[in-house]
């Protein structure tokens, strides 16, 4: 029974005979915690809600090392450490697992959240045939300690189904990570994986995205909510020290369709005379862009202002990673599947200044709001990116974004970490690891066990003759309905249907509406559920 949407369910989950399945995380995707060196208590620093900017600038901001090659805190008296507890999807499940942020279900930290659910659904267990990878995305990923982690992963993951290779599932910035390791671990990668299933890989970059992350920062969610997290400035002095950031720049040796561009409106003095111009710069012109906005970057810690330029070693490292990718090649017998998002507007030029208010001297980009110019994809990785094959079947055909001979590639109409819980992209990879949801006793008001059940034909055609019993009496009562119009409108025309089926779906009911008649339908509730929602909710007291 489940008591309160806060703390999931009790189910009992159902094991079934599955291959393992690895999650795999990407830029931002990991509970991120601050445990003190010496003694102290462990805080969790990202994702957070109450006093995220204050307790992010203090225990998150970090400088790169290139002795090691690792981002560093600037606090020397902690360190940041990614959890593993529940087999490492805690970290990737909830990003702010609060009883609050529970409570209210802010879709934004749900990460893996109904991935998760709905595998289990499929008869995965956790620990045993189901875990998950998050890891310190500010590095390299091709950092060592990352590489080693995911070589644990998978070498663990392996044993504990009884020595089955494992499905890899990554989404975003994961996929570089894993085509790294592809790269520097063959051997282990042909050892361990079955099949590798990518969602929204930014395998040529981000450049819209990216370029103004570097430049203006980034705000994980927009609108209102983005007070209660981290601001945009305070974002981006780290980012600007993160090699991973960096190795999701646009690729300039990759043949885009169009080459992505910086613009800049530049004010010019000639003679006395104010005038201003556009000035362009493409990936590889963005460089000295980049170098000259940031020269005055610095961040105040402690009492001391410590310079924040553009990271030329971080660039070097992140062509490196670039190299070490477009030489990854899937082994044999692995099996590659892409799905991207499509149908968003996702930003692709960036333009700072305009003409009536251009831009004097480019450190004054750091401090103004980008205007982009748009094209397909999932609002922050292009498709063109993550998998175009652009021309078709012409003569001047290029080659696939990702590199590697895939399986299948799909465009889903879906966000960037909306493609983590959107229907479709569940269908394909249910289809592509050949499982199907599995119902049990114990699974009744389970939301994930409960998504496609069997009903029986002759319970039916009795459910059938029910709702025409009932809808038979909605014309009957009319004229009731007439009578009480200020508290119930019209049956078929304005009786918050809507809220209702949103209300039920939330509750795991899946009522569905038909289009042509405005009249609720259903395939999952019995009788006597069907008659109490409706009698109960759509209709006013007069009308019950």
């Amino acid at each position: 029974m489940r008591f309160c949407p806060c703390f999931g369910s009790d189910d009992a989950s159902v094991m079934a005979d599955r291959d393992p399945v690895l999650l795999v995380s990407g830029m931002g995707g990991s509970i991120v915690n601050s445990k003190p060196k010496t003694f102290g208590f462990t805080t969790r620093v990202w994702v957070r809600l109450v006093l995220a900017d204050m307790e992010f600038r203090k225990k998150i901001w970090s400088l790169y090392n290139p002795k090691t090659g690792y981002t560093e805190t600037l606090d020397q008296k902690s360190k940041l450490v990614v959890p593993d507890d529940d087999y490492g999807l805690y970290a990737i499940d909830v990003l702010d697992p609060s009883w609050f942020t529970k409570c209210i279900q802010l879709s934004e930290v749900y990460h893996f959240h109904d991935m998760i659910e709905m595998l289990v659904g499929c008869g995965y267990k956790k620990g045993t045939t189901l875990f998950g990878f998050g890891y310190d995305f500010r590095q390299s990923n091709r950092i060592s300690k990352s590489m080693e982690g995911l070589k644990h992963k998978l070498e663990t993951a392996y044993k504990a189904s009884g020595g089955r290779k494992v499905n890899l599932i990554s989404h975003s910035m994961g996929g570089i990570m894993i085509s790294c390791f592809m790269s520097l671990h063959r051997d282990v990668f042909t050892k361990y994986v079955n099949k590798w299933i990518c969602l929204a890989c930014p395998f040529q970059g981000a450049p819209g995205c990216i370029n103004d992350c570097l430049l203006t920062g980034l705000e994980f969610v927009d609108g209102l909510q983005s007070y209660f997290f981290v601001k945009r400035w305070t974002m981006h002095q780290l980012l600007v020290e993160c090699p991973s950031v960096y190795e999701m720049m646009a690729n300039p040796y990759y043949e885009w369709k169009k080459q992505p561009e910086i613009i800049v409106w530049r004010k010019h003095t000639k003679d006395g005379d104010n005038n201003s111009n556009l000035e362009s710069y493409g990936p590889i012109e963005s460089i000295s862009l980049f170098e000259e906005a940031l020269r005055h970057n610095e961040l105040s810690y402690n009492g001391k202002t410590i310079p924040l330029p553009f990271n030329f070693d971080i660039l070097d490292c992140a062509i490196e990673t670039r190299q070490l990718t477009a030489n990854a090649k899937l082994p044999d017998g692995v099996c590659f599947y892409n799905i991207y998002g499509t149908s968003l507007d996702t930003p692709f030029d960036v333009c700072y200044g305009s003409e009536n208010s251009p831009i004097e001297d480019l450190s004054e980009i750091c401090h103004t709001l980008p205007q982009y110019s748009y094209v397909d994809g999932d609002g922050t990785v292009p498709a063109e990116s993550a998998k175009i094959d652009a021309y078709g079947n012409s003569p001047n055909r290029r080659p696939f974004a990702d590199g590697l001979k895939a399986i299948e590639r799909v465009g889903v109409p879906a966000s960037h970490r909306g493609i983590l819980r959107d229907e479709t992209v569940f269908q394909l990879i249910k289809k592509w690891l050949d499982v199907e949801p599995i119902v049990s006793k114990q699974s009744k008001t389970s939301k994930v066990a409960d998504a496609d059940p069997i009903m029986p034909m002759k319970k039916e055609k009795k459910l059938r003759k029910t709702y025409g019993t009932v809808l038979g009496e909605r014309n009957n009562l009319a004229h009731v309905l007439e009578d009480s119009s200020r508290k119930a409108a019209q049956w078929g025309q304005n009786l918050r249907i809507s809220q209702q089926v949103i209300k039920l779906v939330r509750k795991g009911q899946c009522l569905c509406m038909d289009k042509g008649e405005n009249n609720p339908a259903t395939s999952r509730c019995s009788e006597r559920e069907i008659i109490h929602k409706i009698m109960s909710g759509f209709l006013s007291e007069e009308a019950r």
